[in-house]
């Protein structure tokens, strides 16, 4: 055999032991990350998901008066950081100019109530607008992320499970309506829950516990007899960018078309 043949067998030797190696390096980074992606809990089948509530949430901006105590106590509630600009729901107000400009302030999250910035002589109409996760239907965060850390729960809402969370903040990015952020103490994306440890013991969402209007309303969408389904039957409800085909669980009254 010729050194040639040699060193071509010899190279070929060593290109099929690295093609192994890598792949057997790439399985082992791979597999626990599709552990993790697994459902946590096999789901009964025995349950029928039309036995178990679907929550949802009414916004009437008509009702709003911007006094941010919605803000205020969901941050007290869920112990949201205290640093400005980390807001699970906030509050943002719009001004639209007689130029046609729109202006959109939240100093605060609307904590401590909001003060209009534009001199009267040049506002057009000015309105307040409540914002928080919007529980999606098709929610593009739990498509985002890697882990399934993101998911949403048998009775409709959008949760994320720190344990399972690697702080990759793809479904920060995903959200197309900014209601994701990074918590700067546990690490872990955070966002609205819709306070799922109150509603799970029969209380309401502490934003809407602390709304001195009635602004928001929360409830069962498959119950007719409550506050939320006949918010919805009575007025023309909408949901933010509905081109999105998300299927938001939080429905305005009142949404001009300058929001988004």
């Amino acid at each position: 055999m010729g050194p040639k043949r040699i060193e071509n067998k010899r190279r070929k030797f060593f290109q099929t032991s690295a093609a192994l190696i890598g792949g057997t390096l790439l399985y082992s980074l791979i597999k626990p990350f599709e552990a993790l992606a697994q459902p946590k809990e096999e789901e009964d089948p025995k349950i029928d998901k039309a036995d178990l509530p679907l929550w949802g949430m009414g916004v009437d901006i008509e009702k709003c008066i911007g006094c941010g105590k919605c803000a205020e106590a969901c941050k007290i509630e869920n112990n949201v950081p205290i640093e400005p600009f980390y807001f699970r729901t906030w509050v943002e107000q719009y001004t639209v100019k007689k130029n046609g400009e729109v202006k959109i302030e939240s100093p605060n999250g609307g904590i401590g109530g909001l003060k209009q910035s534009v001199p009267d002589e040049d506002i057009f109409k000015s309105f307040l607008v409540p914002k928080l996760c919007n529980h999606c239907t098709k929610a593009p965060c739990v498509q985002a992320c890697p882990v399934g850390a993101t998911y949403i729960s048998p009775d409709g809402v959008v949760l994320v499970d720190e344990t399972y969370c690697i702080g990759c903040s793809y479904c920060i990015q995903a959200c197309p309506y900014g209601a994701r952020f990074m918590n700067p103490v546990t690490k872990v994306a955070d966002k609205c829950t819709f306070c799922y440890h109150r509603i799970t013991k029969g209380l309401q969402p502490a934003c809407v516990e602390a709304c001195p209007t009635d602004a928001r309303i929360f409830g069962d969408l498959r119950d007719k007899e409550t506050d939320l389904v006949t918010f919805l039957q009575e007025n023309p409800t909408e949901v933010l960018k509905p081109h999105l085909n998300t299927h938001c669980r939080v429905f305005y009254n009142g949404l001009s078309s300058e929001v988004r």
